[in-house]
C-alpha cells in the first residue's frame, strides 16, 4: 500500500489527497488549519462524486485518511509528499527544512507551486535532489495534467519514478524541459487574463462576455486539440505552414496589450468582482463546482469514447482497473458508478443505459471464458440475439451498482446468461435474461465455439445448475 503526505489542505492540498485516496493510496494530512477538516471532507463529496464516473470499472478500494497533529507524523515513511502551502518562498523553503527533516531519503517530494523554479525550492535543502516542481489544475482529482519541472540536480531515476507514480493515478506528467517562471501553462493563461482585464477596462467586454467566447468557441477545441493542433487544421490541406503565412503578420498588428497590463486599482478590482458576482447568479461556489465537475465528466467520456487527448489516458488507466471474475461465488461482471450522462429528463438512468450495463456484464463473461479480443480477431464471437429486461427501481448518477451474472445455458452454439443489476446494499434495480449464439464472424452465421472456449461455457452452466449463486 502507497502513502501519501498531504501538507496543506486548501483547495490545491485538498485535490491531490482526493485524487491519491480514491485510487486506494492511504493519505495523511496536515495543516494547522482548524477548519482543515470540514474543507477537506467538503472536496472529497465532490470528488467521491465525480471522479469514479469516469471510468467504466470500480476504482480501488478507498485508502484510509489521517489527519495528522503534527508535520513528523504526516511525513515519515510516506512515498509521495506534496506540498500545496502559500505560494511564498520563505514559507515553502521552513516547510521543506522541517520535512526533510523527518521523511525518508526515498520519498518524492513534489510542490504545487504556480510559479517558483525548483531550483528555487531546492536552495539551503540538505537534499535538494528529491524536491521537484509537481504543479496540477484544478480540480486535481479530475484533470490530470501535472507539470513536472525537474532542475539539474534531479536525477533521471527520480523523475522517471515520479512519472510512474503520477500515471498509477490516471495523472499526466508533462515533464518541462526547462525551469521557466510559471512554467508553460500558466504563462498561457497569465497572457489570456492580461487581455482580459484590458477588454474589461476598457469597456469592449464583461467577464461574461469573454467567458462566452471562451467556453461556446476556442475553449472546446483547445479541449481536444490544443493550441497548434487547432491551428494546423485552420490552415486547412496545406497545413500549419500555410496558417503561418496567411495569419503571421498579424502578430505584427497591434491587436493585444500582451506586454502591458492596466493597474488594478480599486475600482477596477470592483468592477470586474461586480461583473463576476453577476455572471455566477445565485449559484454557490459549491454549485458551480459540482456543475463545473459534471460538464467535465460528460466532456472527457465523450473524448474518452473517441479514444481521444484525456479520453486515450482515461482508456489507459482503466485498462487496468478490469475485474477478474471470481467463479466461486456470484459472478460480480460489473462494479460501477452511474456517470451524469446516463441519466434523463426524468433525472434517472435512461433505459438505454440498463442494455449497456448487461452488455458489459455479457462481455465480461466473454472474456473469461476466452472470447475476448483475440478470439473476435480470429474471426469468431458471440451475438446476442434476444433480451428481457425487467426495470424494478429508478437508478440515479452516482449511485454505484454491481451486475451479478449466471450462465444458464451452455450447450452447443447457445450461451444463455441471466444478470441483476443491484445497489450494494442488495436492491435489484433491474434484470436481464440475455440469450447468445456463437457466430463466425466470415460467414455472419451461427456456428460451434472453439473447444476451449465451449468447454468453459459448459462448465459454468453445469456450476450455476447445481447451485443458485445469485
Amino acid at each position: 500500500m502507497k502513502t501519501a503526505a498531504i501538507i496543506g489542505g486548501g483547495v490545491i492540498g485538498g485535490g491531490w489527497l482526493a485524487r491519491f485516496l480514491l485510487n486506494g493510496w492511504d493519505v495523511r494530512l496536515y495543516d494547522p488549519d482548524p477548519a482543515c477538516v470540514r474543507k477537506i471532507e467538503a472536496v472529497l463529496e465532490n470528488a467521491r462524486h465525480a471522479l469514479p464516473m469516469l471510468y467504466d470499472f470500480a476504482l480501488p478500494d478507498e485508502g484510509r485518511l489521517t489527519v495528522c497533529a503534527t508535520l513528523v507524523e504526516a511525513v515519515a515513511g510516506a512515498d509521495w509528499i506534496q506540498e500545496s502551502v502559500p505560494e511564498r518562498l520563505d514559507v515553502k523553503h521552513a516547510i521543506f527544512a522541517d520535512i526533510q527533516a523527518y521523511c525518508s531519503a526515498q520519498a518524492i517530494i513534489g510542490s504545487s507551486t504556480s510559479g517558483f523554479k525548483p531550483s528555487e525550492l531546492q536552495q539551503n535543502s540538505q537534499n535538494p535532489q528529491q524536491i521537484i516542481v509537481t504543479h496540477p489544475f484544478n480540480p486535481v482529482y479530475l484533470l490530470p495534467l501535472i507539470e513536472l519541472v525537474p532542475s539539474p540536480v534531479n536525477s533521471e531515476a527520480l523523475i522517471a519514478r515520479a512519472q510512474d507514480l503520477l500515471r498509477s493515478v490516471g495523472l499526466y506528467p508533462l515533464r518541462v524541459r526547462k525551469e521557466i517562471d510559471a512554467h508553460i501553462a500558466d504563462r498561457f493563461l497569465e497572457a489570456v487574463w492580461r487581455e482580459g482585464l484590458w477588454l474589461i477596462k476598457d469597456g469592449i467586454a464583461t467577464t461574461e462576455e469573454i467567458d462566452d467566447a471562451i467556453r461556446y468557441g476556442f475553449g472546446l477545441r483547445w479541449a481536444q486539440m490544443g493550441l497548434f493542433e487547432t491551428y494546423r487544421i485552420a490552415g486547412g490541406e496545406a497545413g500549419m505552414a500555410h496558417f503561418i503565412a496567411q495569419f503571421g503578420p498579424c502578430l505584427k498588428w497591434p491587436w493585444t496589450k500582451l506586454m502591458d497590463v492596466p493597474e488594478l486599482t480599486e475600482e477596477l478590482t470592483d468592477k470586474i468582482a461586480a461583473q463576476s458576482d453577476a455572471q455566477s447568479g445565485d449559484k454557490s461556489i459549491r454549485e458551480l463546482e459540482r456543475l463545473r465537475d459534471n460538464n467535465l465528466i460528460v466532456m472527457l467520456r465523450a473524448l474518452k469514447q473517441q479514444n481521444s487527448a484525456a479520453g486515450a489516458l482515461l482508456n489507459q488507466h482503466e485498462a487496468g482497473l478490469r475485474p477478474t471474475l471470481d467463479t466461486n461465488g456470484p459472478m460480480v461482471t460489473v462494479r460501477r458508478h452511474v456517470p451524469v450522462d446516463w441519466t434523463d429528463y426524468n433525472g434517472h438512468m435512461n433505459e438505454g443505459r440498463y442494455g449497456q450495463v448487461f452488455s458489459d456484464a455479457a462481455d465480461a463473461v466473454m472474456v473469461h471464458v476466452g472470447a475476448d479480443a483475440a478470439y473476435i480477431k480470429a474471426g469468431k464471437s458471440y451475438f446476442t440475439v434476444e433480451t428481457a429486461v425487467k426495470y424494478l427501481q429508478e437508478t440515479h448518477a452516482g449511485s454505484v451498482v454491481e451486475v451479478h451474472s449466471k450462465v444458464t445455458v451452455g450447450a452447443g452454439k447457445k450461451l444463455g446468461l441471466f444478470h441483476e443489476m443491484r445497489r450494494l446494499d442488495g436492491t435489484v434495480l433491474a434484470t436481464c435474461d440475455q440469450l447468445m449464439i456463437h457466430v463466425d464472424l466470415e460467414t455472419r452465421r451461427s456456428s460451434l465455439p472453439t473447444g476451449d472456449v465451449q468447454i468453459k461455457v459448459e462448465a459454468l452452466a453445469a456450476a450455476f445448475k447445481s447451485e443458485d449463486m445469485l
